[in-house]
């Protein structure tokens, strides 16, 4: 089930990542630094504003809409959803104050707005383990951006019209999957009933919304020190990291969490142990060639996605960027599990102030020394130290498992694949594309070879299921 979930969940995402590519790739060629960086911007702070007003209801959504067991919480949720919205007036005069414009700070509340709606209708389809639906929306999110980003550059190539395009997008992608979402939803206002959540949910709430700002200070820092459009080509590059990186472990994760809860209430602490052992080396599996393979064919990659103008600012800082982000998928996708588990929401933000603290500090020293490649070694030494923290703090929660021996194989597989795929590149001379093809598809064949090697995350097993599957279907197929 955990597979099969996953499964879906990295199919939807990758389409979605490989949409997000072409965006990339089409705006960082239709805007100028300056204005896409005002849009990066805005979709910045649009991030932070959106986690303040759902991370209320994320634990809720979790701990007893993914039961099944009858709870029905989406009222709760709704009403108290909107109540948060009532802050609108307050964030827009926070984004004046974090340097954006008028027009671009209303754009991005709005959009603040349509993603927290979003990223909610989401939480409740996940959390029924509904993964078409999430991909369908995913999808219609990912084909929308682009199209009307496209349509509205047609009328003025302005950050914050690219700004209302994206949030448009996302009230299409909520229409996709609001009737099995919010169907039979008896919107009620229960005042006791939302007190209790908000006080359950203000250190979660606090911890993901400084969180959110720990991703999005070194843009910001970069934009005061140095200006909008050194902001824009950075976090291009930033962006295209993380889009390109993230979706496998969020979709892998987008699984294991809810089974995760399910697990823990049904059969007890030994058991959720065990899925929580499968599940991080999984994660590592995933996360680890991926990040270190990206790291070595970056440059390549930003000659090929991102416009002349957003280049070489990329392919100095993304290698560093896809490092420091295997620190921060393992403490987001799998550490943060414990405090989930142990209810201990306080954790969450212990960890990441302690995050935000080494990233502003960090990025200001970094940024003023160096330039705008500062803000890479800056994220990557936060991130680490996110990880160490977290990694402390679960001890302390519910503690869960770090299988040392299997996660080793895993490094090893994953550093003999970079050493692969850098020394190939050494010697190859092909255009950008044909050596990201040839590259990804000698890493991509070497790490499958060193997991059947190895047996990382049971590769053998899973590969002869899976034949064998398909041999039945095929079998039943002949014999109809």
């Amino acid at each position: 089930m955990l597979i099969g979930q996953a499964s879906i969940n990295l199919s939807a995402n990758i389409l979605s990542a490989l949409l997000g590519l072409l965006s990339v790739f089409i705006f960082t060629r239709l805007f100028t630094p300056h204005d896409y960086g005002v849009y990066l911007l805005g979709v910045g702070f649009a991030s932070v504003v959106s986690t303040f007003l759902i991370g209320w209801f994320r634990n809720l959504i979790l701990s007893g809409h993914a039961r099944n067991d009858g709870t029905d919480v989406r009222g709760l949720v709704i009403s108290g959803y909107l109540i948060c919205c009532l802050t609108a007036p307050a964030a827009y005069g926070l984004g004046r104050l974090a340097g954006l414009d008028a027009t671009a700070a209303l754009a991005a509340v709005v959009l603040s707005i349509a993603i927290g709606l979003f990223e909610l209708t989401q939480d409740l389809v996940r959390a029924r383990l509904m993964a078409i639906t999430v991909m369908k929306a995913t999808l219609v999110r990912a084909v929308s951006a682009l199209c009307l980003g496209v349509a509205v550059a047609l009328l003025g190539r302005t950050g914050a019209l690219l700004l209302a395009s994206s949030a448009l997008a996302y009230l299409l992608a909520i229409l996709v999957q609001s009737r099995a979402a919010w169907r039979g939803t008896i919107f009620k206002f229960d005042g006791s009933g939302l007190l209790a959540v908000a006080k359950q949910g203000l250190p979660l709430t606090l911890a993901l919304t400084l969180l959110a700002i720990s991703t999005v200070t070194d843009r910001f820092v970069i934009a005061n020190l140095v200006g909008p459009s050194d902001a824009g080509r950075y976090i291009a590059g930033l962006d295209l990291v993380r889009q390109t990186l993230m979706m496998p472990a969020i979709s892998a994760a987008a699984a294991f969490f809810p089974l995760a809860v399910q697990i823990h209430a049904n059969r007890g602490r030994a058991a959720v142990r065990s899925h929580l052992s499968e599940c991080v080396e999984l994660l590592l599996s995933i996360t680890l060639p991926v990040c270190l393979g990206f790291a070595i064919i970056a440059p390549h990659v930003a000659n090929v996605v991102l416009g002349a103008d957003f280049r070489e600012m990329a392919a100095q800082t993304m290698p560093t960027v896809a490092v420091a982000v295997i620190f921060q998928i393992l403490t987001q996708q799998y550490l943060h599990a414990s405090f989930l588990l142990s209810g201990r929401n306080s954790f969450y933000l212990i960890n990441t102030a302690s995050i935000i603290a080494a990233n502003v500090v960090l990025c200001y020293v970094l940024v003023s020394g160096y330039g705008t490649i500062g803000a890479a070694w800056a994220r990557l030494g936060a991130d680490v130290l996110g990880f160490v923290c977290a990694l402390v703090l679960s001890r302390r929660a519910f503690p869960v498992p770090i299988p040392l021996g299997r996660l080793a194989l895993t490094v090893i597989a994953g550093l003999i694949m970079a050493l692969t795929v850098g020394t190939l590149d050494r010697n190859l001379h092909l255009s950008d594309l044909s050596a990201c093809f040839v590259l990804m598809s000698v890493g991509l064949a070497s790490y499958v070879a060193l997991c059947w090697l190895f047996d990382i995350s049971q590769t053998r097993r899973r590969l002869k299921a899976g034949l064998t599957f398909f041999r039945t279907r095929f079998a039943n197929i002949n014999i109809g």
